[in-house]
């Protein structure tokens, strides 16, 4: 006659509870891993984010370029115009191979968002601890630097400040600067042609948003 192994009680509670705990971290494991967001992923939208916001920028200058040419021609108006929507197709192709919305502007973004304050203009004593604040006299306060698509060597356009002009561009994310001459108008405070905003921008992104624009000579 065989004999039958039995538990006793004190056995048979603490197996219960070893298999609780372990069932309970896996459980706890798992959504704690379905739950994370990746660093990389994390870093990858913000990164798309910021390029979007710059070819956005750039597509609703162009417009706002075009529009202004439109209300008041001039006999370069229609070479201008030709110019700057064979820029724009080429910001909306860029767009669609960074994933963007093909066809947004800054406008159609401000539109949907509440306007954000402009920075304010730091004391004169604060100034000299800043880069590229001691050349010249500071203009466009709060304005963002972004990129015309035009060719050349480094120029800038304006829609403030004559032909001839010339602004010193720095971006306080890297301390890059340059210097440019006004060449033409545009519908923004300072526009950085192509080779100009190579010589100040951050890889990958196509705006400047912390910049301190100085007008020099």
């Amino acid at each position: 006659m065989s004999r039958r192994r039995t538990l006793g009680p004190k056995k048979k509670l603490a197996l219960v509870l070893s298999a609780a705990t372990v069932a309970g971290g896996g459980a706890f494991a798992m959504a704690t891993t379905s739950n994370a967001t990746p660093p990389a992923a994390a870093t990858r939208s913000a990164a798309d984010s910021t390029v979007c916001r710059g070819l956005a920028t750039a597509l609703g200058n162009n417009r706002k370029f075009i529009e202004g040419q439109r209300a008041a021609p001039d006999a370069q108006s229609e070479a201008r115009i030709a110019n700057r929507e064979a820029v724009i197709a080429q910001i909306r192709r860029q767009q669609e191979a960074s994933g963007c919305t093909v066809g947004e502007s800054a406008q159609d973004s401000r539109a949907a968002q509440p306007q954000q304050p402009a920075p304010s203009r730091p004391a004169a004593g604060d100034r000299a601890g800043q880069a590229g604040q001691a050349s010249g006299e500071r203009v466009c306060n709060g304005s963002t630097v972004t990129l015309s698509g035009e060719g050349g060597a480094p120029a800038a356009s304006s829609d403030r400040f004559p032909a001839g002009t010339k602004l010193k561009v720095t971006n306080l994310d890297n301390g890059k600067s340059t210097t440019v001459e006004v060449t033409s108008v545009s519908g923004s405070c300072v526009l950085l042609n192509d080779a100009a905003f190579e010589q100040v921008r951050e890889a990958g992104k196509f705006l400047i948003r912390r910049a301190v624009i100085e007008k020099v000579g």
